[in-house]
């Protein structure tokens, strides 16, 4: 098959993903954009140039990051309009995934600027496929929040959920936050730590969480590099199953409530399908 030369056009807004660790994972169309666009978007330029000074690149860069984004992106999206061929990148991996770019984009379909993906390397991809966890859906959550209250209240929320888990973590959280999904969704649940992925001391870890847990608290696993953890979500089967402990919360709830309300509370504290609930305390009360 004959590679098809990129035809880079003006006034628009390429978001091109990079390597996340392997260089060679970069793909021959992002080489071509990001030597022919006017303008790169970046996070850092540090980081940044020094992959672009790798495949021999010397464009004009501008930093958009957290903390300067809203400011500029007007002005970015200005010069775009006035036929500025601009290429966003991040310090590694897909662009907007966790990380800025997510005014500059959505402020550019507000004024009819096209967005064009470059897709290439993305860590939560990357370490789903090898997870060996279900992989036909999905939830990505990104980094939990750092305070131990928001965190704990954030995991509590997803105890239930059924897709499979994807989650961001820095490495000095990494003890306090497989500690917490202990607590929260439980010992015994299955998931992956993967690391470094794509470098060279990458490490593809699959246990239960208290294991994991042991093994980064042991210095087995370290605590060090880019860390995406994958959770299994809770079986689907367990939420069709009514349980001796649901069917007991559900006749204390009956005592004060409709049988709406006590199903619909009911499936709220154990998990288990309001519709089942429902059935069961009509069931109860009227044959």
């Amino acid at each position: 098959m004959v590679h098809k030369i990129e035809n880079i056009e003006n006034g628009v807004i390429y978001i091109v993903a990079t390597p996340i660790g392997h260089l060679g994972d970069i793909s021959t169309r992002a080489l071509e954009i990001l030597r022919s666009v006017q303008l790169i978007a970046v996070e850092d330029t540090r980081h940044s140039q020094k992959l672009l000074s790798h495949f021999g690149i010397e464009k004009r860069l501008v930093t958009v990051h957290d903390h300067n984004e809203r400011e500029k992106a007007l002005k970015l999206l200005e010069q775009i309009k006035a036929g500025v061929s601009l290429a966003l990148i991040s310090d590694a991996g897909t662009p907007l995934i966790s990380d800025p770019g997510y005014h500059l984009v959505r402020l550019a379909h507000e004024m009819g600027i096209r967005v064009i993906p470059i897709p290439g390397p993305c860590a939560l991809i990357a370490a789903l496929s090898a997870s060996g966890l279900p992989t036909d859906k999905f939830v990505f959550e990104g980094f939990l929040p750092a305070k131990t209250h928001a965190r704990a209240e954030r995991l509590k929320t997803l105890a239930k959920e059924n897709r499979t888990l994807i989650f961001y973590e820095a490495p000095h959280r990494i003890l306090e936050t497989l500690a917490e999904m202990i607590t929260q969704l439980g010992q015994e649940r299955e998931a992956v730590l993967a690391r470094e992925l794509t470098k060279s001391y990458e490490s593809i870890q699959p246990g239960t969480l208290s294991a994991l847990y042991a093994q980064v608290k042991d210095g087995t696993i370290p605590a060090r590099g880019e860390i995406v953890l994958v959770v299994k979500g809770m079986p689907e089967t367990d939420s069709h199953v009514l349980t001796a402990e649901a069917a007991q919360v559900l006749t204390v709830l009956l005592e004060e409530l409709s049988v709406k309300q006590a199903a619909s509370l009911a499936s709220k504290m154990t998990g288990i399908s309001k519709r089942l609930l429902y059935d069961y305390a009509v069931k109860g009360r009227f044959s």
